[in-house]
């Protein structure tokens, strides 16, 4: 999941900024990278604050990964790829606007539960848990238009909607991966175009005719 990105840091409670600096931090360094002082100097806030709003860095880990799937759930409910009428209309709508959304530096559009997951899946279980519980959240919101489409267009096969689901998660994180790698943000959208080219191709509708 991405969009959400930087406010100023004198908005809301040294709490909020707190996670508000832990999810743009953690984007652009790493989790590991991102210290303790870093995220104070950045929320404006004394290491004192942090302490008494978080136990460790940690429990701030988990807390920023349930603030980005209250930003993300917000953003996403909002999203103009709801409007069509037609269920696989809708689906590859989100996918466009995935990619449309992909702009600017790549700290500013790649995904702060995706990159702690990463780092952390064996070191720190609770942070993994809270990402793997906003990035499956998230993928749940897509199976209803899936499995819509794949009634509408008398799909069968032997895949379901959660798992169409669960792929275009893969291409996006994947695709972010490959962004910050190659240093150029153009490799994630290509994996967009290639996740489009796969939805019509799995549900028989050539390019030229869902345009």
């Amino acid at each position: 999941m991405s969009r959400p990105t930087k406010h100023a840091p004198e908005r809301g409670n040294a709490r909020t900024r707190l996670l508000e600096a832990a999810r743009d931090i953690i984007r652009a360094k790493g989790y590991a990278a991102a210290t303790v002082d870093d995220l104070c100097r950045v929320a404006d806030v004394t290491k004192g604050a942090f302490f008494h709003h978080f136990a460790s860095k940690d429990a701030l880990g988990v807390a920023a990964a349930e603030f980005w799937t209250g930003e993300t759930t917000a953003f996403f409910e909002a999203a103009p790829y709801h409007q069509p009428a037609d269920a696989l209309e809708r689906v590859l709508a989100y996918v466009a606007f995935r990619k449309a959304i992909i702009v600017g530096e790549i700290a500013e559009f790649t995904c702060l539960v995706g990159t702690m997951a990463q780092e952390v899946y064996a070191s720190s279980p609770d942070i993994r848990d809270a990402c793997a519980r906003s990035i499956f959240g998230h993928t749940a919101t897509l199976e209803a238009d899936i499995e819509a489409a794949r009634r509408e267009r008398g799909i069968a096969g032997d895949w379901t909607a959660a798992s169409l689901a669960r792929y275009t998660q893969a291409v996006l994180q994947g695709g972010f991966v490959l962004a910050k790698a190659g240093n150029d943000p153009e490799l994630a959208r290509e994996s967009l175009d290639h996740l489009d080219r796969y939805i019509r191709h799995l549900f028989h509708v050539a390019e030229e005719d869902a345009k």
